[in-house]
């Protein structure tokens, strides 16, 4: 389970734009970036290199 004060708090570090919480896949979404940050045992991996692209 992710704390929804800390996801109100975070930004896509490349964008600086709010990021969509994806509960299924257990991502932070960044539609403006494209791209698919994880979640692992509930701590947001927010780093660029981890990420996945998203479709286009």
């Amino acid at each position: 389970m992710v704390d929804r004060k800390m996801l109100e708090l975070l930004v896509c570090p490349v964008t600086k734009t709010a990021l969509e919480y994806d509960v299924k896949k257990q991502e932070l979404i960044s539609n403006r970036a494209k791209l698919a940050y994880p979640i692992k045992d509930g701590v947001p991996i927010m780093v660029v290199e981890y990420a996945r692209i998203l479709d286009k």
